[in-house]
């Protein structure tokens, strides 16, 4: 009988043909003392490690049974082949197995299976208006974007299987066509490159080596201009101008450095536009003007400074024109198409300032022309020109507690009047405009409504509704999220957002998540809607975020606050938020949780070693356990940052910086952590390995904490497949009403 077993065990693929969908099925057979069990995937619909109910192999007749999803399959082995029927609910499908060698990344053994899942999220009980679905579907309709002479808009559609689908509506007629289909992988971007092509980005299963696609409206002439093995591109420049090419870029010859390239986009033509000759201190930022000749870059220089190359109008050769350190920034927003001086360009800069300004400068001589805007308190990033009014400035702002927006041009002053006095109360913003910028689309927004496009006429100022995006989710349920500003403990200002739901603006104190956001440096949390948070507080719970030492917008002072503090002035300012809200009266002290992604996970990791009598539980969502791992593992395309990331991290060429990232990385802390952790991972992230998440997991169950692991085998640093997204938060939702009450 052992003999054969043999025979069977090991992993076996095939493909169902349902209703024309290919669905791949993968059965894991193992042998334990004679006996045989198994699990089932089905990686389309994100099920992994389904445990079979039985296994039987006699005279080469397989038997395979999951009772509790009523699937049978029976077959018969011949030459490494199983051929056989595949049944579910009264449907019969043939399957034929082939024996296959699968290896999966990470520790499978590790992994949580379907049963445990859906028992955590069986927990999450009670009678909610809304479900999590409601808040993590994605919208039917999506994505709406104008072609460029607004005879068309595009939008992504969501069909019966989850699939989004690129659709382009002619404006004038009302027929729609299908452009691009969404199969096995996401279109994870697209717009219009020209009134005939769009662009599109794909990767595959996360891992972020993008491609770039260009199809026709009527999706013929679909091309991959990128059709380079682990290469990641991207588009630098749109060429208005040139409307059968744009710049990109890409790491084809060198996995390290980023170079241009002009493509023919009917014909996927590519020709080089800058040679990246020295790695060590890779080019990491382009200049092209409208025209698409080259004027400047960015240049690493030994890891922590950039050195700014310019050619003046009338040279030939590119001049170093500036060195500064990396976190300060000098970045050429538009060059000044509207002056006869062709070396003015809108530039982004703090060289001379704490915040960020935008001013008007003359490249050439090395000077500033005039300030065009600034704030005292955030840094001022904002401003959108009229390529159709001879490139007149239409507003500049900043985001502070929300985004503040300043109309400039006389055009732009009416269009913000009557927007402003038709979407009172609400956030709006000009997602995308026509050539002839008679044609707008506008998103309005707020911290309780997801959001909607309108398309508005410039002409009569009418804004006529497209679609509102999650209809489903009324206005007056949602929670409110209010702009919070306190103070640390060593006296530095700090500003985020607290969530509340209804019980805590009726003066009960609630239970508490706090989520830490990513990067860490140079992002923020926002003010606006948040499925996250308004998720939590249909659940009774509060959330916090806080915008730390080291985040974006505060200026350079606050950024360079947070440099090798990450795990501990950072996480200070964390624990000094939680304090705030409960002396506030929202929050109760012996209920609080702590999640995030990414460095957020890392956050969560760190604060349950840091302050283990702080947090009921916590939820690592692809964060980072161990510093000097993360470190030694990081794509090549990330190397020539790597002194960059020591300046912000931690050097760990340094004795004493190494016994601090020691200090701050939670895997040596395992025996401080004493709350239950779920740990959730996209196994073919490039950014956190799941080598991260395995030992984690490993280490803490060794102990006897709880700790339930989600894996996705098709995902990377994120879940970007609708199924995916549901099934972790509907998760998540259960572990946390089993620890916070």
């Amino acid at each position: 009988m052992s003999n054969t077993n043999a025979q069977i065990k090991g992993d076996w693929t095939g493909t169902l043909d349902y209703q024309g969908t290919a669905v791949g099925i993968i059965f894991h057979l193992t042998e334990t003392n004679g006996v045989v069990q198994g699990t089932m995937d089905v990686p389309l619909q994100g099920a992994v490690g389904i445990p079979l109910t039985s296994v039987t192999f006699e005279n080469n007749q397989l038997a395979l049974n999951i009772e509790q999803a009523g699937i049978k399959y029976e077959g018969t082995l011949e030459n490494s082949k199983i051929t056989g029927t595949y049944s579910q609910a009264g449907i019969k499908l043939p399957l034929v197995l082939a024996k296959t060698v699968i290896t999966k990344p990470g520790d499978t053994t590790l992994v949580s299976t379907e049963t445990q899942l859906a028992e955590l999220i069986a927990l999450d009980k009670g009678n909610h208006k809304y479900q999590v679905a409601d808040y993590f579907a994605k919208p039917k309709l999506s994505s709406f974007q104008l072609s460029p002479n607004g005879k068309y808009i595009s939008y992504r559609e969501k069909d019966d299987k989850n699939k989004r689908h690129v659709m382009v509506k002619e404006v004038k007629t009302g027929k729609i066509i299908r452009a691009i289909e969404e199969k096995d992988e996401l279109i994870r971007g697209m717009g219009w490159i020209n009134d005939d092509r769009l662009v599109y980005v794909m990767d595959q299963g996360g891992n972020e080596n993008y491609h770039l696609y260009a199809i026709n409206i009527d999706g013929s002439n679909n091309i991959d201009l990128t059709p380079f093995e682990n290469v990641q591109a991207s588009i630098l420049n749109m060429l208005k101008e040139q409307k059968d090419y744009i710049i990109i870029q890409m790491n084809k010859d060198n996995k390290q450095v980023f170079e241009p390239y002009k493509v023919n986009i009917n014909t996927g033509a590519l020709e080089k536009l800058f040679t990246n000759e020295d790695p060590a201190n890779a080019v990491v930022g382009y200049d092209f003007d409208k025209d698409g000749n080259l004027r400047g870059y960015s240049k690493m220089l030994n890891g922590i400074n950039t050195q700014y190359f310019y050619k003046p109008q009338g040279t030939t050769s590119f001049e170093v024109f500036h060195t500064t350190k990396w976190d300060e920034t000098f970045n050429v927003v538009s060059f000044n198409y509207a002056s006869k001086n062709l070396d003015e360009a809108y530039v982004l800069t703090n060289l001379d300032s704490d915040k960020s300004r935008i001013v008007l400068y003359d490249l050439k001589n090395k000077k500033i022309i005039k300030e065009i805007y600034s704030n005292e308190e955030y840094d001022a990033n904002l401003i959108s020109l009229s390529r159709k009014r001879n490139w007149e400035i239409d507003f500049v702002g900043y985001e502070g507690e929300k985004v503040v927006i300043k109309p400039i041009s006389e055009t732009f002053k009416k269009i913000y009047s009557n927007l402003d006095n038709q979407f009172k109360g609400y956030e709006f913003s000009i997602s995308g405009k026509t050539d002839q910028e008679d044609q707008l689309l506008v998103i309005v927004q707020s911290d309780k409504l997801y959001g909607r496009y309108y398309h508005y006429d410039t002409k009569s100022g009418k804004a006529t509704l497209l679609v509102d995006l999650m209809p489903q989710l009324k206005e007056e349920d949602m929670a409110v999220m209010r702009p919070i500003t306190f103070k640390s403990r060593d006296g530095l200002t700090l500003h985020g957002y607290i969530t509340l739901p209804k019980a805590a603006l009726d003066g009960k104190r609630v239970p508490l998540i706090v989520n830490p956001h990513g990067g860490p440096q140079g992002i923020r949390d926002s003010w606006g809607f948040n499925p996250e948070t308004q998720l939590f507080a249909s659940r009774g719970y509060a959330t916090l975020q806080v915008n730390f030492r080291i985040s974006g917008g505060y200026g350079k002072d606050f950024l360079r606050a947070g440099f090798k503090q990450i795990g501990r002035k950072a996480m200070d300012d964390v624990e000094d938020g939680i304090q705030y809200v409960i002396d506030q009266g929202w929050a109760d002290k012996s209920n609080v949780a702590i999640y995030g992604a990414s460095h957020g996970g890392y956050a969560v990791l760190r604060g349950l070693a840091k302050t283990p009598n702080l947090y009921k539980a916590g939820v690592d969502y692809v964060g980072v356990s161990n510093i000097f791992t993360l470190m030694s593992s990081i794509p090549e395309y990330w190397k020539p940052y790597k002194e960059m990331l020591y300046e912000i991290w931690y050097d760990l060429d340094k004795e004493d910086e190494a016994a601090i990232t020691k200090e701050v990385s939670p895997i040596f802390h395992i025996d401080a952590i004493k709350s239950p952790l779920f740990v959730v991972q996209g196994a073919n992230d490039p950014r956190v390995k799941i080598a991260e998440a395995d030992q984690i997991v490993k280490a803490l169950r060794d102990k006897g904490v709880d700790v339930p692991y989600m894996v996705k085998y098709d995902e990377g640093h994120g879940f970007g497949k609708e199924e995916n997204q549901i099934e972790f938060y509907k998760a998540m939702m259960g572990f946390f009403s089993k620890h916070l009450h």
